[in-house]
C-alpha cells in the first residue's frame, strides 16, 4: 500500500490561503461553555475578528470585532443592557445585528457607514456555530455530533482545545491519512499490523469516508485500554464533512467477530480556519457498545482517553503538521507532493473542497457583475 502512484503537476497542488477557505460553510466558533453570559469573546475565524456574546435570552450572537469609527476592538469594550455592545474608544453601541444604535457624539446622528457586519450563529451539539458568508445559512447542515448529545457523562472526554500553528488543510490531511497512526502515534492509536490495512474512499454527496480495516493485528494502547484484547480486528472509518469539520469511528473486535460485539469511540475534530497558517482545533471523544464496568473505572478510562488524544494532538501531531508549515513556506519554489496509495482520501477531499471554492468564485463574479450592469443602468 506504499507504492509510489503519481506526482502532482502544478504549483496550485499545495496552494494555501485565505483564498481556500470557504466561507459559506458552518465553522465552529467556541465550544458552548467558552461563551458564558455576560462577556465579550473574541475569535479571529478566516482572518476576520469576530466577537461573540449571549443576548439577554442566553441565546449566542457574532458582530464584527472592529469598530466602524477608529477600528478599535468591540471585544475590548462592554455588553450593556439591551444586547448592546459598547466600543471602548469612543462610546459607539451597536446591537447583536450589528447596527450601531447609539452615537454619544455631536448631534448624535449615525451615519450609514458606522453598521457593522453580524453573523448567522446557531448553538448545537455544545457548540456556538457560524456562519461566514452570504448566501442564506441552513442550520440542517450543520454536521450531527449528536453523540454528545446522548451519551452519559463518563463516556465522553472533556472538550478540548488547541491551536496549531498551519493551514487547516494541513490538519485535514492528517486525518483523512490514518496510515501515519503506525509512526507518529505507535503504540497509542497504531501498531505495525495497522499500516498495511486496505484503503477504502467512498463520497456521498459532500461527504468524503476514508476506512481502513485490519485484520487479527496487535491492539493500540488505546483499544486495549477499552477492550482488553491483546489482539482483535480493528478499523477506523473517518468522514469529513466540508470544509473542515470530521468525525473517525475508531473500534476493535475480536478476531473473526463483526464488529457489532466490538467497542471503541466516535473521535470528533472540529477545525476553524484562524488565519492562512494557524487554525483553531477542538475536539472530543465518545464512546460506544462501552464493555468496562463500573461508573469510577469508566470515569478513570474517559480521564485517560483524554489526556492520551491530547498528547496524540499536541505533542506529536501538531510538533510535525506545524514543521511541515514551515518548510513548504520556506521553499523558493512551488512543491509537488509525491502521492501515495495511502493518499487517496486527502486527494477526494481535495476535489471536493476545490469545487466548493470555485463555485463561490463563480457566484461572487457573478454578483460583481449584477451590481456593474445596475450601476450603469442607473
Amino acid at each position: 500500500m506504499t507504492a509510489v502512484i503519481t506526482q502532482v503537476k502544478g504549483p496550485a497542488a499545495m496552494k494555501q490561503g485565505a483564498d481556500r477557505f470557504p466561507r459559506n460553510a458552518w465553522y465552529v466558533g467556541l465550544w458552548a461553555h467558552e461563551l458564558p453570559e455576560g462577556k465579550l469573546v473574541p475569535q479571529t475565524i478566516l482572518c476576520e475578528p469576530v466577537v461573540f456574546f449571549r443576548k439577554e435570552d442566553g441565546t449566542a450572537a457574532a458582530i464584527l470585532d472592529r469598530c466602524s469609527h477608529r477600528f478599535a476592538p468591540l471585544s475590548m469594550g462592554k455588553l450593556l443592557p439591551g444586547d448592546r455592545v459598547q466600543c471602548p474608544y469612543h462610546g459607539l453601541e451597536f446591537g447583536a445585528t450589528g447596527a450601531c444604535v447609539k452615537n454619544p457624539h455631536g448631534n448624535c446622528t449615525i451615519p450609514n457607514a458606522a453598521h457593522l457586519r453580524s453573523f448567522p450563529v446557531v448553538e448545537k451539539h455544545g457548540f456556538i456555530w457560524i456562519w461566514m458568508g452570504d448566501r442564506v445559512a441552513d442550520p440542517a447542515a450543520i454536521p450531527d455530533y449528536g453523540c454528545l448529545d446522548t451519551s452519559p457523562e463518563e463516556h465522553v472526554t472533556n472538550p478540548g482545545y488547541l491551536k496549531i500553528a498551519a493551514h487547516f488543510e494541513l490538519i485535514v490531511d492528517n486525518l483523512l491519512d490514518l496510515s501515519h497512526t503506525t509512526y507518529v502515534h505507535e503504540g497509542i492509536l497504531g501498531t505495525a499490523g495497522t499500516v498495511v490495512a486496505n484503503i477504502a474512499v467512498e463520497q456521498s454527496g459532500d461527504v468524503v469516508v476514508v476506512s481502513r480495516p485490519s485484520k487479527d493485528a496487535e491492539t493500540p494502547g488505546m483499544l486495549k485500554m477499552l477492550s482488553g484484547f491483546e489482539r482483535g480486528d480493528q478499523w477506523s472509518t473517518i468522514s469529513w464533512y466540508a470544509p473542515s469539520n470530521l468525525i473517525l469511528e475508531y473500534g476493535v473486535s475480536k478476531v473473526g467477530e463483526p464488529k457489532e460485539k466490538g467497542t471503541g469511540y466516535f473521535a470528533l475534530h472540529l477545525l476553524t480556519p484562524e488565519t492562512e497558517r494557524s487554525t483553531h482545533y477542538r475536539y472530543s471523544a465518545v464512546r460506544w457498545n462501552v464493555i468496562t464496568e463500573g461508573k469510577e473505572s469508566n470515569e478513570e478510562i474517559r480521564e485517560k482517553i483524554g489526556k492520551l488524544r491530547t498528547f496524540a494532538f499536541a505533542e506529536q501531531d501538531a510538533p510535525i503538521i506545524e514543521a511541515q508549515q514551515r518548510r513548504m513556506d520556506e521553499s523558493p519554489t512551488p512543491l509537488n507532493p509525491t502521492l501515495l496509495a495511502i493518499d487517496a482520501g486527502p486527494m477526494r477531499y481535495r476535489r471536493v473542497l476545490d469545487r466548493l471554492l470555485q463555485q463561490e468564485r463563480e457566484a461572487n463574479e457573478a454578483s460583481q457583475e449584477l451590481v456593474g450592469d445596475t450601476r450603469k443602468a442607473s
